[in-house]
């Protein structure tokens, strides 16, 4: 249902526009560029409010209905709506209020600059600790798989000496009866067809 009423919104509101403010762009003409940045601005103060009173609105009868109507009045060249309402409204109340919004933009930069660089810091003290644990973590694993084959391969040159069994064959004993047997890797390796 909503979907039948942004579609115009979207076309009539923001491409229509957007091509128009293209064709005042490439004319040069600036009486036109005035003109489309004058709804620009009216259009983003109407898509900031929108936000709010979708929440709060959007049971009101014929809601979706009005918004189109309001941004149809934006547009329309006889009714001048935009530039009515940023010649009566806007402007009045951005030129008065200049300096301020000046000023709380500088500090937002600033804050957000200095914040940007805080958790940049800490987060890039995080990444590099976590490496670090995984690296030193990763070691330990690597070394005591290492040690482990070595003292596996030490334990199986030590049983060479005393039987003919080679290092890669293992002997299971079940509690039926006792056979060797070879491992995968063993047959694959004498290329046998896997049996002593």
């Amino acid at each position: 249902f909503v979907f039948f009423f942004f579609l115009p919104r979207l076309i009539f509101g923001t491409l229509y526009p957007a091509y128009y403010s293209y064709k005042a762009v490439k004319s040069k003409d600036i009486k036109e560029y005035v003109k489309w940045m004058m709804y620009w601005i009216i259009f983003a103060l109407f898509t900031t409010a929108e936000t709010f009173t979708d929440i709060f609105l959007c049971w009101f009868p014929f809601y979706y209905e009005l918004k189109i109507a309001f941004v149809a009045w934006l547009l329309s060249p006889y009714t001048k709506g935009s530039s009515l309402l940023y010649r009566k409204f806007v402007h009045p109340t951005l030129s008065s209020k200049e300096k301020e919004i000046d000023d709380c933009l500088v500090q937002a930069k600033d804050r957000s600059y200095d914040a940007l660089v805080h958790f940049g810091k800490r987060g890039l003290n995080v990444a590099a600790t976590a490496a670090v644990m995984a690296a030193s973590k990763g070691q330990g694993a690597l070394s005591e798989r290492l040690r482990s084959f070595s003292m596996q391969d030490l334990s199986t040159i030590r049983g060479d000496s005393s039987s003919t069994v080679p290092p890669s064959v293992t002997v299971r004993t079940s509690s039926k009866q006792s056979q060797p047997k070879t491992s995968r890797s063993a047959s694959e390796g004498t290329g046998s067809s896997g049996k002593c």
